[in-house]
């Protein structure tokens, strides 16, 4: 057995082989060392002392305390080593046996590491890692949004361009038995540009002959009505004002069935700048409301809305305006209508290019197809625009009003219009949501589906009359 305190051979000697491979390799075993059990120390003895009493819990509990440091004290049990004497004899045997293991440790290392220099292995390149399979993950994490933030915020941001529209006509109101009190509603409007550009509904201003904006910050000011939509139930109110606060308009395209919608408005006239919440319930929803007109396209939501909300906001959980208010059914809770802000923005354009509030218009009446109607009918599409016989709907007018757009292009009763310029009819993107991307004077291709047989016609639109 090799000399565990001799020197390491040199790397000419490994080369050589004139040293043993397993000698050089193999280290010597340490010397084995089990100190004897020292005793437990009497402080975890149980027993009481009968003059002192039980004895108190030392201070440390992991080591010994120093005698020196300790004054009228307890000290953990077992005699005190002093100098020369057997505990420190053992203590100095100890230290030798742990130098003599290290140093053999030491030497065994120096000769393993001389044979690996020797042989290259130590500069041979480490091989390559196997490779790892990683999963790429695409999906796209959800966005946790905390809804009462997002009304708070919403709120904060949109609150100051929210205005309460107080409407008054000359006539005298018929509940007055004086007869000297004008008529008045109260409703709500959304300021859209800082110079005094407003969008309300239009049942909230029509008939007036003066009208009266406050602002949440307690300014009022006197507006006139700009335009009336002849589409919708929208108007534009202008007041003569400049640096005023503005809501941020929004996309109702982008809106989704269940997310948050949040109703800003005035309900009652009296409770100003009232925030509810909700969510989106629908889309394309069709109502008539008490004067006979039918509007189309609505956003159904269950945000609460009440009379003196019409002309308010209805937002996103970004807080931007994606909808006026402008119905509620009042035979049931919860079921609240606006108008999309997509359909408004054509008119709100034409204002502030100056220009006359104006609607395309071809001149049809036509049913909104579904799959259900297209069975009942034995239609072979289930989408688009069916410009529904005399004879199947039971009215007396045509489908095609004479002389109108639709006639000049070729358009005939049982026609089904399935898209314009491309962009296909759907339930998402009825008629008339399409034609507000365009003004009158348009040139429009129309793909049509006559007996069977797919057609294309080109026509003009027209400017949508007042009375309609």
């Amino acid at each position: 057995m090799n000399d565990p305190f001799a020197p390491p051979p040199d790397e000419a000697e490994l080369a050589s082989g004139q040293v043993p491979l397993d000698d050089a390799a193999v280290p010597t075993p340490p010397v084995s060392y089990a100190p004897a059990a020292d005793r437990r120390p009497a402080w975890t003895a149980t027993e009481v002392d009968a003059e002192q009493g039980p004895r108190p819990t030392p201070e440390r509990w992991f080591e010994p305390a120093h005698a020196e440091a300790v004054t009228g004290g307890w000290i953990p049990s077992g005699p005190a080593t002093a100098p020369g004497s057997r505990g420190g004899t053992r203590g100095g045997l100890v230290g030798l046996v742990v130098v003599v293991s290290l140093a053999s440790a030491l030497l065994a290392s120096a000769g393993t590491y001389g044979l690996l220099r020797a042989s290259g292995s130590l500069d041979r390149p480490s091989p390559a890692p196997a490779a790892v399979q990683t999963q790429t993950v695409t999906a796209a994490q959800p966005v946790v949004i905390d809804e009462q933030s997002a009304i708070t915020t919403a709120a904060a941001k949109v609150s100051p361009a929210i205005v309460t529209i107080t409407s008054s006509d000359a006539a005298p109101n018929p509940n007055d038995p004086l007869g000297q009190i004008p008529a008045t509603g109260v409703g709500s409007g959304v300021i859209f540009d800082s110079h005094g550009w407003i969008i309300t509904n239009k049942h909230v201003v029509a008939g007036s002959s003066q009208l009266q904006v406050a602002l949440q910050d307690g300014r009022q000011f006197s507006g006139t009505i700009y335009g009336i939509d002849t589409l919708t139930d929208l108007a534009i109110v202008k007041v003569d004002a400049t640096g005023l606060p503005t809501a941020p308009i929004g996309d109702s395209s982008a809106a989704k069935v269940g997310q948050l919608a949040i109703a800003i408005g005035s309900p009652l006239g009296t409770y100003t700048n009232s925030v509810t919440s909700g969510i989106i319930s629908a889309f394309g929803r069709t109502i008539q409301v008490e004067d006979g007109t039918q509007l189309r396209n609505l956003i159904q939501t269950d945000a609460a809305i009440n009379p003196g909300n019409s002309g308010g906001a209805l937002l996103d959980a970004g807080g931007n305006v994606v909808g006026i208010n402008s119905a509620v059914a009042r035979t049931a809770e919860g079921i609240g209508f606006a108008i999309p802000i997509n359909i408004a923005k054509p008119i709100m354009e034409q204002a502030l290019a100056g220009q006359k509030l104006a609607r395309p218009w071809i001149g049809i009446r036509y049913q909104a197809l579904t799959q259900q109607i297209a069975d009942q009918a034995k239609l072979p599409v289930g989408e688009g625009a069916w410009l529904q016989p005399a004879s199947a709907s039971g009215a007396t007018d045509p489908s095609v009003v004479p002389g109108s757009p639709a006639d000049k292009a070729g358009l005939k009763d049982g026609d089904i219009i399935t898209s314009v310029d491309g962009q296909k009819i759907t339930a998402l993107a009825p008629l008339d949501d399409i034609l507000t991307e365009y003004v009158p004077g348009t040139t429009v291709a129309l793909d049509v589906l006559r007996d069977g047989k797919s057609i294309t016609l080109t026509l003009t639109l027209g400017t949508r009359p007042a009375n309609l």
